[in-house]
């Protein structure tokens, strides 16, 4: 039916048609690298919850189609409604159907903590054991995911931007040098920092074996004497924010000697032996002018102070026997994890895809950083590019491509309408993936 648009002054006609048209013909590559990676065969292998009637959707697919959701731009189990219907998508990842937003609440609730025990760090130890690196670094952090019902486990705890809301406060462990989530759990909203830490460092290294891990870092949420004696005892280098009191404050006012390294920033340290601890510690202690640095990071300890009320101050426990100066300089990169939080979020959803049953929204989240790690792998195997691009931008600029099925010579082809400028630096990248394989080498690695 031709409809035309001449009294709104726009006179092109415009009408239906059915041929299956997608907009994501570029997700062609997502399934290329999941393929050469061995991410499906490794997901028919697992022990995933399985629907109990034999026309039920394979486990594999239900993942698969919720990793696409979330590149996609998905945040919610009602989104995955996006790829229900488009036939196009079903044809590139082979999928004869997709599920209901229904069916993915129904999988999901299935996730039990055994489960999620099993299936997750075999997963992600299975996925690092490709990349052969010699070390990396672990930066340890939580974050607030607030949530607007009362699901299990969003309760009223430590919430900065909405004060008195319910939350959940997940944990997760960055491997710094390659931009990718080692281990991740959900936890409650009221949920300490360093809650539970030694059970998941311990699942943490086994996933990425511990004699790869060089350096250990966390914010002040991890400073206290049992994190650092296990640290100590498992032989594992860190450096971690201290939380300041009273006797810390001392110290650093009895300092006399100070280092300037640029100006308007001093540096110093001391060795401190708090009254639970039995053995002295190395602590660093930046301090900046907010005169000369107006935007300086750190807290001001000392506000009633004459003298040292014009300093902000920065303190980190070390047992690295290196200069000061490197041991903030070593600190100071671990700013990225923050980036990492907000991409999650703001970018995979990460808030999103939420249930009534804790360990149904912990399976949701987990795969969403699964789903993270896999771009992260585009990103730096295949993309290869110096500035680590967002998923929008990247969904902008290789996912949404305009394309159909059509039949030649008795077999689909995927056709992509795609400018002819284009064309070649696309051709680069299936070349790539062509190649692609284990072990992985990004080019942080």
């Amino acid at each position: 039916m031709e409809r035309n648009l001449i009294e709104s002054g726009h006179n092109l006609a415009w009408e239906y048609t059915s041929k299956s048209v997608s907009s994501w013909g570029g997700m062609k590559m997502m399934k290329e690298l999941m393929l050469k990676a061995g991410i499906i065969e490794k997901l028919k292998s697992m022990p995933f919850p399985y629907p109990r009637s034999n026309s039920g959707y394979k486990p594999e697919e239900i993942i698969e189609s919720f990793f696409v959701c979330v590149w996609l731009g998905g945040a919610r189990f009602a989104h995955t409604a996006i790829i229900r219907f488009d036939k196009v998508l079903r044809e590139i990842f082979g999928w004869k159907r997709v599920a209901s937003v229904s069916t993915y609440t129904r999988y999901f609730g299935k996730f039990t903590q055994e489960i999620s025990d099993k299936i997750f760090p075999d997963f992600n130890g299975w996925f690092f054991g490709m990349i052969p690196m010699k070390k990396m670094t672990i930066d340890l952090d939580s974050s607030v995911v607030t949530r607007y019902g009362d699901q299990e486990g969003s309760v009223k705890g430590y919430n900065p931007a909405k004060k008195g809301r319910n939350s959940h406060h997940p944990i997760m462990a960055f491997i710094s040098d390659i931009r990718m989530i080692a281990n991740a759990w959900l936890r409650p909203g009221n949920t300490q920092s360093s809650s539970n830490i030694y059970n998941f460092m311990e699942e943490t290294l086994r996933i990425i074996g511990k004699e790869k891990v060089g350096l250990v870092r966390g914010d002040s949420g991890f400073f206290g004497d049992k994190f650092l004696k296990y640290l100590e005892g498992s032989i594992l280098n860190y450096i971690i924010s201290v939380k300041t009191n009273p006797l810390i404050k001392n110290r650093i006012l009895e300092i006399k000697s100070w280092v300037s390294i640029d100006e308007g920033i001093q540096i110093s340290e001391f060795n401190h032996k708090a009254g639970v601890w039995e053995q002295e510690r190395r602590i660093v202690v930046i301090r900046q002018s907010i005169i000369r640095k107006p935007k300086a990071m750190g807290k001001m300890l000392f506000k009633d102070l004459e003298y040292h009320k014009e300093y902000r101050y920065q303190l980190y426990v070390t047992n690295l026997d290196l200069a000061a100066k490197t041991i903030w300089d070593l600190y100071r990169q671990r700013a990225d994890s923050e980036n990492r939080i907000k991409e999650l979020k703001y970018e995979f959803g990460m808030n999103g895809f939420c249930l009534d049953k804790f360990y149904a929204t912990e399976a949701a989240f987990r795969m969403v950083l699964i789903a993270y790690n896999l771009i992260s792998l585009f990103r730096q195997g295949i993309l290869n590019h110096k500035i680590q691009e967002t998923l929008s931008t990247i969904r902008f600029k290789c996912f949404a491509i305009g394309s159909w099925i059509s039949r030649k010579g008795g077999k689909n082809v995927l056709k992509l309408s795609v400018v002819p400028n284009r064309r070649d630096w696309l051709d680069g990248l299936f070349a790539k993936l062509a190649d692609f394989g284990p072990p992985f080498l990004p080019d942080s690695a």
